[in-house]
């Protein structure tokens, strides 16, 4: 039997998460079943591959990953109850993600080495969309898995043009690339995106979530929603900005007691003060895609596989 499985396992288009996907959707399938039917779906993702790997190598890991699992069942058929009691030790995690900007291949990679795994919580710090390459199959994803988030500036402009279109504006001649991507995501995708709020709280976390930041010593709700989503400065005379000043990042003010998780600023890069993180590393400008985990506040990165455009914003003392 398990030369059998080797055989099959042999197959050059085969996506491990597509076995499980097809297992989740069938409760009574074989995994031996859910296997032939992954690999017969005709995707072209191939999510084996991995950085310094070549398909041959993970190609070989996946068939030794697939004969065990079979091993495991020996004696009996195995079905979902058991990756369903496998999923139960699994303890869920929440995984904080920076500014996406459509960069989907890092995204997906940077899932994988979060260890995603279904009923784990993803976040998005806002901008998930504009400059990369594919802004509409970010947003996809995100609502798939479940994902919530927040507004980024990008995200908002987005949604005006959407809303403009609804309103019957007449487009301009020459589309923004906000306007092009309101008009090309599904019913669905744009929900998801009407829904990001400004902020989100966590009790239990004790943590906050937004796109750029917050002006300390006033309520959250009282936070003008403008600055949530453009900030980056804080200056000496007390005033709020967007502009970059190297000396002065709001997140220096803040003094907790909940820890702001945040995004925005990919001038400074990967922020950390005591009561702070910034998660913006410039992935869409060559840099990384970083994600923080909770609760331990492990950080997790991957780089950028190219520059996608060029950051072109003035920085001052």
């Amino acid at each position: 039997a398990t030369a059998k499985y080797e055989t099959m396992a042999q197959g050059g288009n085969f996506s491990w998460q597509g076995v499980f996907a097809y297992v989740s959707k069938l409760p009574s399938l074989k995994l031996h079943e859910a296997y032939t039917m992954a690999k017969d779906d005709g995707k072209e993702n191939n999510d084996y591959k991995q950085d310094g790997i070549s398909n041959k190598e993970a190609a070989g890991q996946l068939r030794k990953k697939f004969i065990e699992e079979l091993e495991k069942g020996v004696g009996k058929s195995l079905l979902v109850d058991q990756i369903t009691r496998r999923c139960k030790l699994h303890l869920p995690k929440v995984i904080v993600i920076g500014d996406v900007h459509g960069c989907i291949d890092e995204l997906q990679k940077l899932l994988r080495k979060c260890d995603y795994y279904p009923g784990d919580q993803v976040l998005f710090l806002g901008d998930l969309v504009v400059k990369g390459p594919d802004s509409p199959s970010v947003i996809q994803l995100a609502r798939e898995i479940g994902a919530i988030g927040v507004r980024g500036n990008h995200d908002h402009e987005v949604i005006r043009w959407h809303q403009a279109i609804q309103a019957g504006v007449s487009p301009p001649k020459v589309p923004s690339e906000h306007l092009r991507i309101a008009q090309s995501l599904s019913p669905e995708d744009i929900k998801w995106m009407y829904d990001l709020p400004w902020y989100i709280v966590s009790e239990d976390l004790s943590a906050l979530f937004v796109h750029a930041g917050f002006v300390s010593g006033i309520q959250l709700e009282k936070q003008n929603p403008r600055l949530m989503v453009n900030m980056r400065s804080i200056l000496p005379d007390g005033t709020v900005t967007s502009k970059f000043f190297n000396s002065w990042p709001w997140a220096r003010l803040w003094d907790g007691p909940s820890t702001v998780l945040f995004g925005h600023d990919a001038a400074r890069g990967l922020q950390q003060y005591e009561h702070a993180i910034g998660l913006d590393t410039g992935c869409v400008y060559g840099g990384r895609l970083t994600a923080c985990i909770l609760p331990e506040k492990r950080l997790v990165s991957v780089t950028a596989k190219k520059e996608y455009c060029k950051y072109r914003r003035k920085q001052y003392d």
